[in-house]
């Protein structure tokens, strides 16, 4: 094996997937995005099993990793069109939140540049809501930021997704395969027969 076989550019690319899905569940948790929450631990479990697929040379493991590609690659374009409003889909609406709460994405208060002012109100002076503050202006707009988290994922995604096909095909069946009962045979050692 290669230091630049196939095997290994999927585990690399499997551990930077598994980076960037942390990165994104920190964010989406401080933006009480639940949809987005739940998404990316589904995301995160299943590139483990993708990963131990890899290593361990079970192909079922990695063609239900190349499954899961699929679906990650569909969630990703639904939402950058959700935040690009495109077909008919809005960023202000909660479907990432689930309706449960009014929160949006973190990046909208917090995004590189933002400089924000706290609107005045009797009833809140010591409080933080996100309902009383306006975001002035910002270095990039917060869609945009989600946008190019999504394209992040989707190029990782896609690239992980050719080198999986790849991999899977030079798995030969019986590397899956495991007999609990019967004997070990060794193929370096010839079998003897009495």
């Amino acid at each position: 094996m290669g230091c630049c076989s196939a095997r290994c550019m999927l585990i690399l690319l499997c551990c930077l997937q598994l980076i960037t899905a942390l990165e994104r569940q920190v964010f989406d948790f401080l933006g009480y995005q639940w949809a987005p929450i739940m998404i990316n631990f589904f995301h995160t479990i299943m590139v483990i099993l993708g990963l131990f697929g890899v290593i361990q040379y079970r192909s079922r493991y990695v063609i239900m990793y190349l499954l899961w590609m699929l679906l990650w690659v569909g969630w990703n374009v639904f939402v950058s069109c959700l935040y690009l409003d495109l077909g008919g889909l809005s960023k202000d609406s909660d479907i990432l939140s689930l309706g449960v709460s009014s929160h949006r994405s973190w990046w909208k208060d917090n995004g590189p540049g933002c400089e924000s002012e706290v609107l005045p109100s009797a009833g809140w002076h010591n409080q933080q809501n996100p309902e009383l503050t306006t975001v002035l202006s910002c270095w990039l707009e917060y869609q945009y930021i989600e946008v190019l988290h999504c394209i992040a994922q989707l190029l990782i995604s896609l690239l992980g997704f050719v080198y999986a096909c790849y991999v899977v095909s030079t798995f030969s069946d019986e590397d899956d395969s495991f007999n609990f009962i019967g004997e070990f045979h060794h193929p370096s050692k010839p079998s003897l027969l009495f």
